[in-house]
C-alpha cells in the first residue's frame, strides 16, 4: 500500500481574515481620503463653507476662553505633538530591537512612522492650502494646512501601537485602557488644532483618513507576504 502524498498543511488561522480586512479598509479609507482631498483642492464652496463657519465658532470660543485654549496648547505643543508621538513609537522601536526575535516589526513600525511623515509632507506641498488667518490668533503654525499633520501622526502610531498590542493578546482591562487612551488621544488632537485656529476642520478629517488608510496598508504590507505561505511558518515574527 502506497503512502498518500502529503499535502502542506494549512495557513496559520486569522492571517488571511486580517489581510481580507485591511485590504477593504484600505480601499474605502483610499476613496474618502481622495475625495477629500480633491474636494479641498477644488475648493468645493459647500466644503470651505462649513469649514469657515464652524473654525469662526471655535475661534470665538477660544478668544473668550482662555484657560481652555491654554490647556489645549499644552496638550498639543507637548502631549500630541507630533514629537511626543514619535519618541513614543521610538520608544517602542527600540524595546522591539532589545526582544531581538522582533527585528522584522521593529523595522517595519520605524518605516512605517517616516513614511507618514513623508506623506504628509508631501500632500502638504501638493495641496497649498492656506491656513486659517485670524486678526486675534490665539495660536500660530507653519507649513500648509491640509492634512493635519498632528491628526494623522497621532492616527497613525496610535493605530500601530494598538494593532500590535491586539495581536499580542492583552487582558481586557489593558485593551480597554489603551483603546480609550487611543481614541483621545485622536481625537483630542483634531478637537484642539481646530480650537486653536490653526486648521480646518477638514485639514484635521484629512490626518485622520489619511492616518487610518496609512494604518491599514501597513497591515496589508505587514501580513500579505505571510499569507501567501502554505505550510507552518520557520519562526516567529515579532
Amino acid at each position: 500500500m502506497h503512502d498518500r502524498p502529503a499535502t502542506p498543511p494549512p495557513p496559520p488561522p486569522g492571517r488571511s481574515t486580517a489581510s481580507r480586512r485591511a485590504a477593504r479598509a484600505a480601499l474605502a479609507l483610499g476613496v474618502c481620503s481622495v475625495l477629500l482631498l480633491v474636494l479641498v483642492a477644488v475648493r468645493w464652496h459647500p466644503l470651505l463653507s462649513a469649514d469657515g463657519d464652524l473654525s469662526r465658532t471655535t475661534h470665538r470660543w477660544a478668544v473668550h476662553h482662555h484657560e481652555v485654549t491654554h490647556a489645549f496648547r499644552v496638550l498639543t505643543d507637548w502631549v500630541w505633538d507630533p514629537l511626543t508621538m514619535r519618541l513614543v513609537c521610538a520608544a517602542v522601536v527600540v524595546w522591539l530591537v532589545w526582544r531581538r526575535a522582533a527585528w522584522w516589526t521593529a523595522l517595519w513600525l520605524a518605516a512605517t512612522c517616516a513614511l507618514a511623515g513623508l506623506a504628509q509632507q508631501v500632500v502638504k506641498a501638493a495641496v497649498g492650502r492656506p491656513r486659517p488667518v485670524w486678526p486675534d490668533p490665539v495660536d500660530s503654525a507653519h507649513y500648509a494646512a491640509f492634512p493635519s499633520g498632528h491628526a494623522l501622526t497621532a492616527t497613525v502610531v496610535c493605530g500601530l501601537l494598538l494593532w500590535l498590542l491586539h495581536r499580542a493578546g492583552p487582558g481586557r482591562v489593558l485593551w480597554r485602557t489603551a483603546v480609550t487612551a487611543a481614541l483621545v488621544s485622536v481625537a483630542g488632537v483634531g478637537v484642539t488644532r481646530v480650537w486653536l485656529g490653526v486648521h480646518w476642520p477638514s485639514d484635521v478629517l484629512g490626518g485622520w483618513l489619511f492616518g487610518a488608510l496609512l494604518v491599514a496598508l501597513a497591515v496589508l504590507v505587514y501580513e500579505w507576504p505571510w499569507d501567501r505561505r502554505p505550510g507552518p511558518r520557520a519562526g516567529r515574527r515579532g
